[in-house]
This record gives structure tokens, sequence and C-alpha cells, in this order.
């Protein structure tokens, strides 16, 4: 398997890399599961960006700021902000049938979504992220130098110092070749050489017990960097998004931060006695429910935990239902087969696990420490996202860096790659215990949920810490004897990011945005990135 650039990874981020090289280069797309599984599918509310005459992108860079409670890399931010209307206007001429609105300058609707000052988020009804994707994957599909590979599982990357060619000039920094990837069918493991590979496998959400993310979030590209001797920064940095569908029946659906933004209300329940029904946020911030993610999520922990309380209310019903059915159609729908009118009755909802604002440490151009390796999109941390994502930006940044990474690569003459050795199994046998990853799988999530969620101690961080360190060594062992299939790659790159949120969180010895310890509750005066440095060979 020869290519110019082999990515990984089938969502925006990954998607606008192939298209942007798609014309010059051959491109493999290596995605785990169907091409529109990953988490930019899911994506509701929309793409935040300066298109309108009222903002400006001085005031989106602030509200950026702002939310990354001191940590955003403001170079970043302001070249992402900067390149946002011309990454929107590519994306309107692939096709995207975003919502219009004749009455705006702009000729399309734009609403607003918590932390932001103005209205600038762009999006197609409330299921922005399906339509960018579907309207990609067909120009994707179309191409002939893009091969894709779907049900395709990555293992790891192949580096020229385990192959005895260092490639480089670089002392002691080998260079990136390609990776080794098994095929889900036939259980064969694929060698992908390629002179430069892209990981934009997205976030790490399965990690915790409850999530909005899909389950193709298991942190590969942010694990596979790591092993290979990338750095990574910022694990420490979770986002849990407030609102997520609390039903028995409903498996990770969000609530999009829209519904809040067009007048929804948070509210106590029944179960509440004599305080059901009573608004909550203006006691926990001036701003209320617009106040950022991180905010508002530590208010509903904070509700939850002092009243006993599984869920609590978001109500919209005030408004009227013909503007709710045309502006959130995905969500009246899915909420009404559940027996919830939203038209007529609030939807119960739990913070989860929602976002990685943290991941390998890349350069605005997507270069990671390895030659030849990008990251774009969640998988890599630019720094745009501080210690808060701010609503919406997250498919923005996927689409700006992911035209940067491109631009980058097709700047590098194009140079044949060593042959590269075969995968190597002739020591493993077949697994005799397979309910060994099941069960470390849900023994991982559940104490990272307990233990590493929304509100932390040094006790517990130490106490997941523990577990990890347990874990890693029975998944090692298991690895290095047995075949491996997906659930047990999947497991071991959980297992390495779970180990890089607790350690992260361990080394911050304050509060600040998504990272809360009640041993450290107030913020330091200097705002640093924590950032982990691997342990390479010279």
């Amino acid at each position: 398997m020869k290519f110019d650039v082999a990515i990984v990874g089938s969502g925006l981020a990954g998607l606008s890399v192939a298209l942007h090289l798609a014309e010059t280069h051959t491109v493999a797309v290596i995605a785990k599961r169907a091409l529109l599984d990953g988490a930019s599918s899911w994506a509701q509310g929309g793409i935040a960006a300066v298109l309108d005459s009222h903002d400006s992108h001085a005031q989106h860079v602030e509200d950026t700021l702002i939310a990354g409670a001191g940590l955003c890399n403001e170079a970043a931010t302001r070249f992402i902000v900067e390149n946002g209307s011309t990454a929107i206007d590519w994306l309107i001429k692939q096709g995207v049938p975003f919502t219009k609105d004749a009455t705006t300058e702009f000729g399309y609707h734009l609403t607003r979504e918590g932390g932001h000052s103005q209205r600038r988020i762009i999006h197609a009804a409330d299921a922005t992220g399906h339509a960018v994707q579907t309207t990609l994957e067909q120009q994707v599909r179309a191409h002939p130098n893009i091969q894709l590979f779907e049900h395709h599982c990555a293992i790891d990357l192949i580096t020229s110092d385990k192959v005895g060619n260092n490639g480089n000039k670089t002392p002691g920094m080998p260079k990136c070749l390609g990776l080794y990837v098994q095929d889900e069918s036939t259980g064969e493991v694929l060698t992908f050489t390629a002179q430069h590979t892209v990981l934009a496998t997205g976030g790490a959400g399965k990690v915790y017990l409850y999530t909005t993310n899909p389950d193709t979030a298991t942190g590969d590209g942010i694990a596979m960097a790591w092993r290979a001797g990338c750095r990574v920064s910022n694990m420490e940095f979770i986002q849990f998004h407030p609102t997520c569908l609390y039903h028995p029946y409903a498996k990770s659906f969000l609530i999009t931060e829209a519904i809040r933004g067009e007048g929804g209300v948070l509210k106590l329940p029944p179960e509440a006695g004599a305080a059901a029904g009573t608004r909550f946020m203006l006691a926990h911030d001036e701003r209320a429910e617009l106040a950022p993610r991180d905010i508002v999520a530590r208010a509903i922990d904070f509700e939850m935990k002092k009243r006993g309380l599984d869920y609590v209310h978001l109500d919209i019903s005030h408004q009227p239902p013909e503007f709710l059915k045309e502006h959130f159609p995905t969500i009246y729908a899915r909420c009404l087969t559940l027996g919830i009118d939203i038209t007529k009755e609030p939807i119960p909802i739990v913070p989860a696990a929602h976002y990685t604002c943290g991941g390998v440490v890349t350069d605005m151009r997507g270069r990671t420490d390895l030659p030849g390796l990008y990251a774009v999109g969640e998988t890599a941390c630019t720094g745009f996202h501080g210690a808060n994502r701010l609503a919406s930006n997250s498919l923005l940044e996927c689409i700006v860096l992911g035209r940067a990474a491109a631009q980058d690569i097709q700047t590098h003459k194009q140079e044949a790659v060593p042959e590269l050795p075969a995968w190597d199994e002739s020591r493993v046998t077949n697994a005799d215990e397979e309910v060994v990853i099941a069960h470390n799988w849900d023994e991982l999530r559940r104490f990272m949920w307990n233990y590493v969620g929304i509100v932390r101690t040094t006790k517990r961080l130490e106490r997941a810490q523990h577990r990890i360190r347990l874990l890693k060594e029975e998944i090692n062992e298991y690895y290095t004897h047995f075949r491996i299939t997906p659930d047990l790659l999947e497991l071991r790159n959980l297992v390495d990011v779970a180990s890089l949120i607790v350690n992260s969180a361990l080394s911050r010895h304050e509060s600040r945005g998504l990272h809360f310890s009640r041993d450290y509750p107030d913020t330091l005066p200097q705002a640093l990135p924590s950032v982990l440095l691997p342990v390479r060979k010279g």
C-alpha cells in the first residue's frame, strides 16, 4: 500500500486534507468504521466564523481567549479566526446546504451559542456536521486519486528508527514513514507506506462512561503519536457537554448548545421537591444559560449532587412550535420517538464527556514533532481551544487546519519512501479469553468517570493513576502474546490516553477552565500549558 499521503480518520479534518491534496497527490483515507461514523457527523450546532458586518475578527478572538481561560495560543487563535470566512466559502462551493435567511446581509441564518458575543454560527438546521460530511463524502468517493479503506483499524506508526533508517538529518529525531493497519473483515495487517501521514482520528470521549461521542472516539491518533515520540499537551482539559439527553433508550444523544442560544433555560426537575421548576444558572453565573460550557456543566453537576438528582431539565417549550420544528428538527424528532414533546415539555439532560481540548502538539500547519507526521482536528493541540473550547469552534479548526496542512504538504518535493517490513505475528496466538478486554474496558471507563470527571481531587487522580498502571501491564501483556483485534487496539489506545489525562491533571496545581480541583480551587496568576514529553532513545 503505497501513497503520497495516508490520512487516518474520515471526519471533517481528514476529508478536508484529502480534497485539498487530491489533485496533486495519491491519497489513502483510512476509516475505522464507515466513512460517516466519526464525531463530525454528530455535530449539531454549526461552525463559528465572522460572516456579518456587525461582527469582527477581534470580537471572535476575544470570545475564544476568554473561554480558553488564558491558555489559548493567541497567534493560532488569530490565524484560525481570520481564515474562517474563507473556510465557509469553500464549504459553500462544495455544496453544503447551510440554512438560508434572506433577511441577513450574508444570506444565511446565523445563530448564537454560549460564550459568543455575536450571532456568528452558520449551520444546516440542527445537523450541521451530517450535512457537511455527506457533502464532502460524495466528492471523496468520486475522486480517482483518493482510495478509501473503510473498516480498517490503525495499529501504530512506522518510524525510520524502527526500520534501521533514520532518513532525517535531525539528530535523534526519526521520520514517519507510514503505519500498520488491520483490515477488520479479514484480520490481515497491511503496511501503508507514505511520505506524509496525517492523524485525524478525533478525540477520546469513550475513555469515559458517559459521552456524547460515537464509539470510534478512542483517542487512537493521540496514543499512536505519543508512542511514536510526539509531545502531547493540555490533556486534562476534557470538555463535558452540559446537555446530553437523559433517557434509558437514548445513547449519546447530544442536545445542541443552540437550544440555550435560542432561549432554552435550565430548571430543576420534579424530584427537587419544593424547588422544582426553578431556574438555577443565575445563581452560578451572571450570563446564566449562555455561560461557557465548563461553567454550565459544573453548575449542573453541583445541583445534581447537592439535591441527589439523576438529571435536570432544559426547557425551550415557551418558543413557538413552528420555530422549534424548523430550527431543531433532529432533536424534535428524536425526543418525540422517546415520548418527549419539546414544544410542550422540558428535556431531561445530564452532562457527558464531549470534547478533548488537548492532543498532539502541532504548529499552525498541522506539523507534529515527527517529520512526515501531521495531526489535525480534535487529535491535535494547536492551542486554539486553551483550557475550554468555545462552542462551534471545533469544526472551524478542522477546515482551516486541514487546508493549512495540505498546503504545507504541497510545498514538499515528493520523494520515494524505502520498503517497510511487513507486520510480524509469528510469535503470537489467538486469544483464549477475550472477556479480559471487555472487563478492562468497562473498569477503565467507570473509574475515569468517577475519579477524573467534572470535579477532581488529588486522591481520586492518584487512585486512577494506580489502576491505569495495573491495567497497562495487563493490556501490554495481552497485546504481546495474542493476535490483535479492533477491541484490543482501542483498549490499548484508551489506556494510554487515560494515563495522559491523569498525568496532565496531576501536574496542574490550580483550577482553570475545564480542570477543576477541590485541592487547588484557585487559579494561578500565570497560565501555562501542560506539556508531556515522551522518553526517546538518544
